[in-house]
């Protein structure tokens, strides 16, 4: 039987996401059972704890989303990633399993050292065909041999997928209902990626675009996470209304979703805070608009 505190814990999953995640709650009670069905040991012992592929248009979460809810179930730290994009060539196999008996390739030296969590493949379609072989014994098999001979099981793994498929039909259909973009990016990537593979897939998720309003939510959520992390430090900052829009406007980008946004957020609010210690020394106060709108100033005036 599961523990109390255990069940507990992962009835709060759902709730975390929520916390974390912006313009997608129609995914995440579906991601959250999905993990809650693999960490409390009732999906099947022999694949993975579960297995997710996130499709949509870039910016909207997908890797984000994956590592938030890895880190609640099993801590910081437990999350393995491999961009495929470097993997689209007839060497990957090698340089994932090994070259030799003494290499036990990238992905065996990642599962040595973390023992459970998730393991993440980005940007999946960019993977050479070689790799998705690799894939579906992984799903179907829930183990994987390196060139050492090691075996390693997957049942202590969450296995997720990121796809960009269908994103630029997404984008056109904005003014669509989502049931409608749903149904069109999960059709393409059942021509793009191969059956047998989506099939043994436990769930396929869509991301939606986010809107300007759903961006400015994010924007709020970035800002005080950045705060968060430079008080930890010793800068207390206090950010206005309309420092908060200055940097939407600068950060929003129609096509790349929140991706630009945090890195906006963290250079505007570390530069204001460089600035203000080469000017007095402080580097702390109140984050205002400097004139003609050339970025961020911190003042200690009321």
């Amino acid at each position: 039987m599961v523990d109390a505190e255990r069940i507990a814990h992962l009835r709060g999953l759902e709730a975390h996401l929520r916390a974390n995640i912006r313009g997608q709650d129609h995914l995440l009670p579906r991601i959250a059972a999905s993990f809650a069905r693999g960490a409390l040991g009732i999906a099947a012992p022999d694949r993975p704890r579960g297995s997710l592929l996130f499709v949509g248009p870039t910016g909207t979460g997908k890797t984000e989303t994956f590592l938030r809810a890895t880190e609640y179930v099993f801590g910081p730290g437990h999350l393995v990633s491999f961009d495929m994009s470097e993997y689209q060539d007839r060497s990957a196999v090698n340089k994932l399993l090994g070259e030799n008996r003494e290499d036990a390739g990238l992905l065996g030296r990642a599962l040595t050292a973390v023992k459970n969590g998730g393991v993440l493949f980005d940007e999946v379609e960019k993977a050479h065909p070689l790799v998705l072989d690799l894939f579906l014994q992984i799903l179907w098999h829930g183990r994987i041999t390196v060139a050492t001979g090691e075996g390693f099981r997957f049942g202590d793994y969450f296995v997720g997928f990121t796809s960009n498929i269908g994103a630029a039909e997404a984008m056109r259909m904005e003014h669509s209902r989502h049931a409608s973009v749903e149904h069109a990016t999960l059709r393409r990537v059942e021509q793009e990626l191969r059956p047998e593979l989506v099939g043994r897939i436990d769930e396929k998720l869509v991301f939606a675009r986010l809107g300007p309003d759903v961006q400015r939510e994010i924007c709020a959520l970035e800002v005080a996470r950045e705060t968060a992390r430079l008080r930890a430090i010793g800068f207390d900052l206090e950010v206005s209304r309309e420092a908060l829009e200055f940097l939407m406007r600068e950060g929003f980008h129609p096509h790349l979703g929140a991706r630009p946004l945090r890195k906006t957020v963290e250079r505007q609010l570390q530069d204001a805070v460089v600035r203000d210690l080469f000017a007095t020394g402080c580097g702390w106060g109140r984050v205002v608009n400097r004139e003609n709108h050339a970025g961020l100033a911190i003042t200690r005036g009321k």
